[in-house]
């Protein structure tokens, strides 16, 4: 074992220097670091075009600000500003209490739709996860939903 191990890293080496002197003649331009792009540390996330519909584009602005502001479940809104999905729709919907009605209609149809008739509440699909990650993407999910009818 120790013989084909000492038999291998002399390959690796005679390998490496190989492909050193193969490639010595291949130029290779200098890096100016001014040159290289930098992104900042905390991408912002800009919201997409809005759907031409209330209803889809109520449910298209909560799924944004479940991404931008955080989820969360067992409240509407916690201490660092993370909503549910009701707490997203009611933000969103501005004190219409009709449209956040028709949204989270549309947004239950959807969970539905996905998970089965024995999800009986929206805040109660928000409140069975620990990650927001399928309940914001049932908001964009429901949004499409909308959209397709023209709601």
């Amino acid at each position: 074992m120790a013989a084909t191990e000492a038999a291998m890293t002399l390959r690796l080496e005679q390998a490496a220097v190989a492909y050193e002197v193969n490639t010595a003649h291949i130029p290779t331009p200098t890096v100016d670091l001014d040159d290289i792009l930098t992104v900042p540390l905390t991408p912002t996330l800009k919201p997409p075009s809005p759907y031409p519909t209330p209803v889809a584009a109520l449910l298209q602005r909560a799924h944004h600000r479940l991404l931008t502001d955080g989820w969360c479940n067992g409240t509407l809104v916690d201490a660092q500003g993370a909503r549910c999905l009701y707490g997203a729709v009611r933000a969103e919907a501005g004190g219409d209490q009709a449209l956040e009605s028709r949204g989270m209609e549309i947004l239950a149809e959807a969970i539905r739709r996905q998970f089965g008739e024995f999800v009986d509440s929206v805040p109660g699909f928000n409140d069975a996860f620990g990650s927001g990650r399928v309940p914001t993407r049932m908001l964009d999910q429901a949004a499409l939903l909308a959209d397709a009818r023209g709601l």
